[in-house]
């Protein structure tokens, strides 16, 4: 018979191991700080395409200077172009996005500067985006929580879904630490990477619980929860880890040629994304079901104490 891994018994190692990464990610958030993209924040985002050579932080001194306005000013490639990036917190009117490309072609006269994309958002408009992303990632959470909880119930199934929802929310943690770690704007590719982790990880999650209810029935009704959940878990682990690297490859594919061609957008999906397939794996595995079995043993416990308790109790006569 195969060794089994001792993933229950050794639980408060993965918890430790979840509780360093999140407080190492709170850590980067409070000396890095979170950069939110123009759709959150509001402001003006201008770009133009160029040719040849620019001195970044001239560039950026010169923009500043003509529009008497603090600027973001970055250089960027999309294939094959080169990018100029000026962002700032405040709505440019046409009048100031025109006089500031024609400053900026008599700076540059050899670069052929093209204005290619502007876009201004109401800095009011910006935050409700915002909080409407955050509704929706809480809808998404809660729904889960209701389908988990009718799908298990013959296991307790509200425990196990509070627990599969626990393990969803270290995962959009983990994907929210590499935006910023990655200095990766916050934007609406946030909310589809949330999204995408919420439905692999549970998925993974989903398989677990569901050999769990099947070999509840295949073993002895005496097995305790820590020994079924255990063997339910290495039972399918192969399958999770073979899918998870599958999709990570596949994602670190796209990734790797995103750099190469210094398409930003799909960077911008693709890197939080590999970090969240890592922690969708991790958690469904070595986290929500080992947290579930200790919540069953605190409950049984509990239960065993009460029944003590009402022995020692003298009757009455």
């Amino acid at each position: 018979m195969k060794k089994e891994l001792n993933i229950v018994g050794n639980r408060k190692i993965f918890f430790s191991v979840s509780i360093a990464l999140i407080l190492i990610g709170i850590l980067c958030n409070i000396f890095l700080g979170v950069q939110l993209d123009i759709s959150f924040k509001g402001g003006t985002l201008l770009k133009y395409s160029f040719t040849g050579d620019i001195d970044e932080p001239k560039l950026d001194a010169f923009i500043t200077d003509t529009l008497k306005k603090d600027v973001d000013t970055t250089l960027s490639t999309d294939g094959d172009v080169n990018l100029i990036n000026v962002s700032l917190v405040e709505e440019l009117s046409l009048d100031e996005t025109t006089a500031l490309t024609t400053a900026l072609t008599k700076e540059y006269p050899k670069s052929e500067l093209k204005l290619i994309n502007s876009n201004s958002l109401d800095p009011t408009m910006g935050t409700m985006f915002f909080v409407k992303c955050l509704v929706a990632i809480a809808l998404a959470c809660v729904f889960l929580l209701i389908y988990v909880a009718l799908r298990f119930r013959k296991i307790g199934g509200l425990s196990a879904a509070v627990m599969a929802i626990i393990a969803l929310l270290n995962d959009i943690l983990i994907a929210y630490f590499a935006f910023i770690i990655f200095r990766i704007p916050l934007n609406d590719n946030f909310v589809a990477v949330v999204l995408t982790i919420l439905g692999y990880s549970l998925n993974g999650t989903i398989v677990i619980f569901d050999r769990i209810r099947e070999n509840r029935q295949l073993m002895d009704s005496k097995t305790p929860i820590d020994q079924l959940v255990n063997t339910s878990i290495n039972q399918s682990l192969f399958r999770s880890f073979n899918t998870s690297l599958c999709t990570f490859a596949a994602i670190a594919i796209v990734a790797i040629m995103a750099l190469a061609t210094g398409m930003d957008a799909i960077i911008s999906f693709a890197i939080p994304m590999m970090f969240g397939i890592l922690s969708g794996f991790y958690t469904s595995t070595f986290l929500c079901c080992p947290l579930w079995v200790t919540w069953i043993q605190h409950k049984q416990k509990k239960a065993l104490l009460a029944k003590e308790a009402a022995k020692a109790q003298p009757k009455k006569k």
